[in-house]
């Protein structure tokens, strides 16, 4: 009863290896020509899927992914899989030092990146003809936080790998960026949460439901953080946790998995479980530890889950028949101006040069990841239609392309990412990439 035919295992092999080397051959291609790695990895969706392949050759597009009735399921699970390393990973990837200053900065940022972003995002739902982009669960307002949350929405896996290629990882800069994505998505979580909970009451709104939903998800915060810090660290290196000693990784993805089990029984949609997993054991554990758990989780999520999830997202857009080009330039055009002032205008007021508000508008801009999580949450949830899928994830996927090629014309050039970085020694992670700085 747990068992596919040997043909059905052949078969999706076959689709699953194919759509995975196409994802690591135009994800090497993008990096080479300077241009964030997940863009490929979605782009080889679009080549094997809908918008390519299914549109030239729809019977080799059906044959290859839906060969057999229950091969979409396979990509489904996968697909899910991979959606949870991701948010594990960037948990993993959160910053915990900080001195006051940049405590400051960092709490100013994530307020003024955030709130104002949402509010202008959610008044301009209204400016915007969302009528034939609402979803199957036919909810107008699911879909304005969705809307909100997607001008608001800061990338921390895009950003951070952006960091890492061009050796700035360690600076000031870098290290501001990545916490205020951190903590800003965190909230912006848990009203994706909450969208998706109206979603599911079949468009009944009420202060009862708004108060669980909210009430919930911050429960479910402060719970782990409470119980996942006590366990991490007072219970991980010990003689009597077998687990532990038996497999390190096991022993993470195990606790990983079950709170986001918990996270999607309490309607909290279960990537939050994932998260919080990822910055509790962050935050709890030694950093050689959690550097460790990092790396491994890294090695495979990056080589095979995490492609296929980009990929998959790929396969599921049809960019020939459910695409409105000149939606998505002015959708684009919006959000990039809002977040970016949004940001500008705050490290203003936190009295920084305008040459350092610039470039945090622009690397805070990046929606990345998450960009493309909000779009496949919401999509799934019926909250958006397949056309408003295809835009915010083209959304992500582009502005994920400005801050690689700005901070990287920033590097080459020599200029001062923000006081603190001057003088800057670069350091690579890959030994590769200096190559093409």
């Amino acid at each position: 009863m747990f068992s596919l035919t040997s043909a059905e295992i052949s078969h999706f092999l076959l689709a699953m290896g194919c759509l995975l080397a196409t994802a690591h051959l135009l994800g090497f291609l993008a990096e080479r020509i300077f241009i964030p790695r997940v863009i490929g990895e979605v782009a080889a969706g679009l080549v094997l899927g809908p918008t390519l392949l299914g549109h030239f050759f729809p019977d080799a597009f059906q044959w290859l992914f839906l060969g057999f009735p229950t091969e979409d399921k396979l990509f489904g699970l996968l697909y899910q899989f991979g959606l949870l390393m991701l948010m594990f990973t960037s948990g993993l990837k959160f910053q915990t030092q900080f001195n006051k200053e940049d405590i400051k900065l960092t709490s100013g940022l994530v307020i003024g990146a955030t709130i104002p972003a949402f509010i202008v995002g959610w008044f301009a739902a209204d400016l915007f003809n969302i009528a034939p982009f609402i979803g199957s669960a036919n909810n107008p307002l699911a879909m304005k936080i969705v809307i909100a949350i997607s001008i608001a929405i800061t990338s921390i896996p895009v950003i951070s790998k952006i960091f890492n290629d061009l050796g700035i990882m360690h600076t000031r800069f870098a290290k501001i960026v990545v916490a205020c994505a951190g903590i800003h998505d965190i909230f912006l979580w848990v009203a994706l949460g909450f969208a998706t909970t109206l979603a599911s009451q079949s468009g009944v709104f009420t202060v009862s439901t708004a108060m669980s939903s909210l009430g919930t998800s911050i429960a479910f915060i402060v719970g782990t953080f409470l119980l996942g810090y006590f366990l991490f660290k007072r219970l991980t290196i010990t003689k009597q946790n077998l687990l532990f000693r038996s497999s390190n990784l096991g022993y993470f993805l195990f606790i990983m998995f079950i709170l986001a089990s918990i996270a999607g029984n309490l309607h909290v949609e279960t990537i939050f479980g994932a998260l919080l997993a990822g910055i509790v054991a962050k935050v709890a554990l030694p950093k050689t530890l959690s550097e460790r758990v990092e790396q491994g989780v890294s090695n495979i999520s990056f080589s095979w889950f995490i492609p296929i999830y980009f990929a998959t997202v790929g396969l599921q857009l049809d960019l020939v028949r459910h695409f409105s080009l000149l939606f998505f330039i002015g959708y684009l055009l919006f959000a990039t101006l809002t977040q970016t002032l949004a940001v500008y205008i705050t490290s203003r007021i936190m009295k920084q040069d305008r040459f350092t508000s610039f470039n945090l508008g622009v690397a805070i801009n990046d929606r990345g990841g998450p960009g493309i999580v909000l779009s496949s949450v919401a999509y799934t949830a019926g909250i958006i239609n397949q056309e408003f899928f295809a835009i915010l994830v083209m959304l992500a996927l582009v502005t994920s392309w400005i801050p690689g090629t700005w901070l990287r014309v920033v590097v080459n050039k020599g200029w001062r990412l923000m006081p603190g970085d001057e003088n800057l020694v670069l350091k690579y992670t890959n030994e590769d990439d200096k190559k093409w700085v």
